[in-house]
Formats: structure tokens, C-alpha cells, sequence
């Protein structure tokens, strides 16, 4: 994609009656992963997340929805050049604990590398203080290294994870769900009262 191209990209908000797809496909290759380490001691918990190589290069391949049933107050965008929609972003709004979460962010391979990615979490950002939310925060894999790397040169730090998310092996199976999230200043707690760090979900 020429460079210049990027300034010709429009963000449009999408309609869950006009659209004429309900899922975005996923693709991606790692040669990497975050080894994750749980050891229980007798007066602590050590934890460790540890950049190592997977024993062969891997393709992951998986389907997104949009504005499923379980998504709060879902907004979908997408990023439009030349009339043709080349990325997508879908937020949706956590009430109870006021942040703002990145459901789904798929870019077109074509359409990698060149910024786009980084147009539709800046329109996140944008809308999470709009909103005035205290954080904006999205899920990926130990072993999405690209992503993972994404979230990190955009100001997300982590913030948790889950070793039995996707299944019961998530540590062998070298695939566990991080959670990054973007402090959004001057809001730092929740609406409903509860501290900004309380750890449930729903």
C-alpha cells in the first residue's frame, strides 16, 4: 500500500441491519510464544512469561462474530479506502466496571504494517474518552506474537491471564489468553462505585 494512502482512509461505524457478513476470518503465522509459568511457593506464587520458540512454525486460523449477544452496547467500525472496507474494529462497554473493551480487530493482509491497525485502536481510544471510561482493554494468545507486539508499541500494558480459557491445557498447548489494557487518564474508577482495581469480570 503506498504511504499515502493511509491518509485517505475513512472510519465509518458499521450497522448490525445493513451488514452483509456476521464474521471476520483470522490468519496468522508464529514462530514464537510466551511460555507461562505458575509455581506455587510456600509464601508466594512466582510468575513468568518467557519469549521462547515453538518447536515448529505454526498457522492459527479462527473465526470472529460480530455484535454477538454477549458483546454490551457493541460498535463495529471499519476502515474504508477507496470504498472498500479493508480493516475492522468491534467495541463494546463494559458498565458495571466502566472500561471499554477491543472485541475484534482484524486488518487485511494486504493491508498490514501500514498503520491501519493503529487508525482504528486510535478511534477506540478516541470513543473510550469520549465515553469517559477508565481503560480500554483487549484479549489475545501468549503465542499471537505480532499482536502481541501491537498492542505493546501502541501504550497497552498487561494487565492478566488466563491459563484455562480455551481449554485445560492452555500452558501445554502453548496458547493462553493475555489481557492488555490503556489506562485512559483521568477517569480511574468505575461508575458503580467499585475500585479501578477489582479483579472480577463479567
Amino acid at each position: 500500500m503506498n504511504q499515502n494512502a493511509i491518509k485517505n482512509v475513512r472510519i465509518i461505524e458499521l450497522v448490525k441491519q445493513k451488514l452483509s457478513f456476521s464474521k471476520l476470518k483470522f490468519k496468522y503465522f508464529t514462530k514464537e510464544h510466551y511460555a507461562v509459568t505458575v509455581l506455587r511457593k510456600k509464601d508466594r506464587w512466582e510468575i513468568k512469561l518467557v519469549l521462547e520458540a515453538l518447536p515448529k512454525p505454526t498457522e492459527k486460523q479462527f473465526e470472529g462474530g460480530l455484535f454477538q449477544d454477549f458483546v454490551n452496547e457493541p460498535r463495529v467500525f471499519a476502515a474504508e479506502l477507496e470504498d472498500k472496507e479493508v480493516g475492522w474494529i468491534e467495541l463494546g462497554f463494559q458498565k458495571w466496571n466502566n472500561r471499554m473493551r477491543i472485541w475484534e480487530l482484524l486488518v487485511e493482509e494486504g493491508f498490514r504494517r501500514e498503520g491501519m491497525g493503529t487508525l482504528l485502536v486510535d478511534h477506540a481510544i478516541k470513543l473510550s474518552k469520549e465515553r469517559k471510561t477508565r481503560m480500554l482493554v483487549v484479549e489475545t494468545q501468549s503465542c499471537n506474537i505480532l499482536a502481541v507486539n501491537f498492542y505493546l508499541k501502541n501504550g497497552f500494558e498487561l494487565i492478566g491471564f488466563d491459563i484455562a480459557a480455551y481449554s485445560n491445557e492452555d500452558i501445554e498447548r502453548k496458547e493462553v489468553r493475555l489481557e492488555f489494557a490503556l489506562k485512559i487518564k483521568g477517569n480511574l474508577r468505575s461508575k458503580s462505585g467499585f475500585p479501578a482495581f477489582r479483579a472480577s469480570e463479567n
